[in-house]
């Protein structure tokens, strides 16, 4: 069994707790062909061949699928995340995933693929040399030996930006900062600390979660401005009591401000043995044959013989004083020797008669 306590927290930077509403990445798509490949491609999947008929037809080629053999092609996808600010001609690393039937990308090159947006559009141009980490190798009799995935791959740098992505940050009057783990003490701390830091109130808590700062009216200053703001230390509150216990590792989280009401708590296991045996006993039936008597064994009486055993263990039962800390809630479950699953059963009945003042989370 596991556990782990949190500590209350000390002063953080806030771009350790928070984030600028706005700059964020988004995710690209696409859809193309590795060629190249030693015989491990889709082979002759529908799909692979009419991608390929379709490629070779924005060269001047007409060709049927049924004169395509696509053993040394594979149908992938390719997938990239746009990072914020990024501006045309700089590269990105994409990741290529076999769609089809290929069983390895070692050794492809991805043609090049369009790479679109949420909304449709092209924001990027995929191609490159594929680095795969995996290994497949298949005999003539069947076997196989497969070493990491050799289905996946990435290209470093392999795209190019071709769209800009507008940020809000220029365009917006007001920077909103936006807090990884809402609450309305530590936003409340968040405006307090930049309003103290710039001697003038700049910053209003808009709920738990985000906090509007005004920004300066040239955009030329707003990189200098948000790199002061980023380095402003802030004491974030005290979180709310929560107990989260993951019932298929036996890890539990205990947060430093959980307390209990007064309560008793008895632990103990009961062990019922069965053990099943059988009692033989010999008959012998007696003949007579012309005035002579002769023994002549019969068939044996079996009786059943079941003996039931129980055992239980008397652990004395421990008792939590009025508002008592984490250490002897731990202490006191340490000393009871419970499981993971009696653990969370001490805290589920702890809950239930209401001296658990803490959020029982199971996962």
């Amino acid at each position: 069994m596991g556990l782990v306590i949190i500590l209350p927290a000390h002063a953080d930077r806030l771009k350790d707790i928070t984030e600028v509403a706005g700059v964020r990445g988004n995710q690209l798509v696409g859809y193309g062909l590795v060629v190249g490949l030693n015989g491990s491609g889709d082979g002759n999947t529908l799909l692979t061949l009419q991608t390929i008929q379709s490629m070779v037809s924005q060269f001047g080629q007409s060709v049927p699928t049924s004169g395509i053999k696509g053993k040394n092609v594979a149908s992938v996808m390719v997938t990239a995340d746009l990072r914020p600010f990024s501006k045309p001609g700089q590269g990105l690393d994409v990741t290529v995933s076999t769609l089809g039937e290929a069983k390895s990308l070692r050794g492809g090159t991805l043609l090049m693929t369009p790479m679109l947006g949420a909304d449709g559009q092209v924001y990027a141009i995929a191609q490159g040399n594929l680095l795969v980490g995996g290994l497949g190798v298949e005999g003539n009799d069947g076997s196989q030996l497969i070493v990491n995935v050799p289905t996946v791959g990435r290209i470093p740098g392999g795209a190019t930006v071709e769209r800009l992505v507008e940020s809000p940050l220029l365009a917006n009057q007001d920077i909103v900062l936006n807090l990884h783990q809402g609450d309305f003490s530590t936003a409340m701390n968040v405006a307090d600390a930049i309003n103290e830091f710039v001697n003038e109130l700049v910053a209003v808590p808009l709920d738990h979660t985000s906090v509007k700062v005004r920004a300066p009216v040239d955009p030329a200053q707003r990189v200098s401005f948000l790199s002061m703001l980023e380095n402003i230390e802030v004491d974030p509150a005290r979180p709310a009591a929560k107990v989260i216990v993951n019932a298929r590792t036996g890890t539990v989280v205990i947060n430093g401000d959980v307390r209990v009401t007064p309560a008793a708590v008895s632990h103990g296991s009961l062990t019922v043995k069965v053990d099943e045996s059988q009692n033989v006993t010999a008959v012998q039936n007696v003949v007579l044959n012309e005035n002579q008597a002769a023994a002549v064994a019969g068939e044996p009486v079996i009786e059943e013989d079941t003996e039931l055993t129980v055992e239980q263990e008397n652990n004395p039962a421990f008792v939590f004083n009025p508002g008592v800390d984490l250490s002897s809630i731990v202490e006191s479950i340490n000393a009871v020797g419970a499981s993971p699953a009696d653990l969370v059963a001490i805290l589920e009945a702890l809950r239930q008669a209401g001296a658990l003042r803490a959020e029982l989370i199971v996962i």
